[in-house]
């Protein structure tokens, strides 16, 4: 067990993969997760109930939770439907996110709601919202197109390119926890995940920002191993450095953990939408580059957790 203060900041898929990867390796965990969720399921209740979005915080608790498989298991249960559908219907909702909502309707504030949540799900980490403030995400488009919503961002409902991602509020309230937590970090990790509906929501918040920026840890960026073709399209390294310099207006990571295992392909049915990300970087740029063999063999889209987890421990 690695005695040092870990971050880690973002949500979604990536970074529950990379905490169930590292629950057994750091002995304080502490995790600000993005509020920024407007899609699917977990969209649908913060539009019918007017609450913060459940899904990235639920997924995070499970990735960290000592609780048994049965309970684990419940927990995930989606009801059988469609996950984008009306607003005020049970068919593609999971069980999890249901019952944090009804925790957020009965608490005073989402921090208490997370804090009965991690009673159930017998979290010991820290959870946090990156805002305490409702967030909505836009994107300016290549094309000079403005996209609103984070929903139709993550699903590509766009043309050109993305070049630059705001937030609304541009300055929103974010819990002294949180701060306190990087302030007093050893290690904080970025990704992996999606860069503009999960990454940079979080990391461009100005307070984090600047805490961010005046941190003396370790601070590591893990670069996605697969793109999205409309969200990322043939990003390589360079491009996650820049994207992230842009907005933020400085670099606030030292090192960038890279997968350089290419030899798997995409899954069937997945090939549509991702593509192996290219290793390539501009010589110029003054980070530290790490490669590692990451890459999960049985989805190819993600990272092994365990993979993940070993190579961060290394490094630090």
């Amino acid at each position: 067990m690695v005695n040092k203060k870990v971050v880690c900041l973002g949500g979604g898929v990536g970074t529950a993969n990379l905490l169930s990867g590292i629950k057994d390796e750091f002995s304080d965990i502490n995790v600000v997760v993005s509020v920024a969720d407007d899609g699917g399921s977990a969209g649908r209740l913060r539009r019918y109930y007017k609450i913060p979005p459940t899904g990235d915080i639920v997924n995070c608790m499970i990735a960290l939770s000592d609780a048994d498989k049965v309970m684990l298991d419940l927990l995930k249960f989606r009801f059988p439907g469609e996950r984008y559908g009306p607003d005020n219907i049970l068919p593609g909702q999971k069980i999890a996110n249901l019952m944090f909502a009804a925790l957020m309707l009965n608490a005073n504030n989402i921090s208490e709601a997370i804090g009965k949540m991690k009673e159930v799900f017998q979290v010991k980490a820290n959870i946090y919202p990156s805002a305490l403030t409702k967030i909505s995400l836009r994107a300016k488009t290549s094309t000079g197109h403005i996209v609103r919503r984070e929903e139709n961002i993550d699903m590509g409902r766009f043309k050109g390119r993305i070049k630059r991602l705001y937030i609304y509020p541009q300055n929103p309230k974010v819990d002294v926890r949180a701060i306190e937590a990087i302030k007093e970090a050893d290690v904080i990790i970025a990704g992996p995940g999606d860069l503009y509906t999960t990454i940079l929501p979080t990391i461009i918040i100005p307070k984090i920002a600047e805490e961010l920026k005046k941190s003396k840890a370790k601070k590591i960026f893990v670069v996605n191993v697969a793109n999205k073709f409309f969200e990322t399209p043939n990003y390589s390294v360079s491009d996650f450095i820049a994207a992230i310099k842009k907005h933020c207006g400085f670099q606030p990571f030292d090192t960038f953990l890279i997968n350089n295992n290419v030899e798997y392909k995409i899954p069937d049915g997945f090939r549509k939408e991702y593509s192996i990300a290219p290793l390539s970087k501009d010589k110029n740029i003054a980070v530290d580059c790490v490669y590692r063999d990451l890459i999960n063999e049985e989805f190819p889209i993600y990272h092994s957790s365990k993979k993940l987890a070993k190579a961060i421990v290394e490094y630090i």
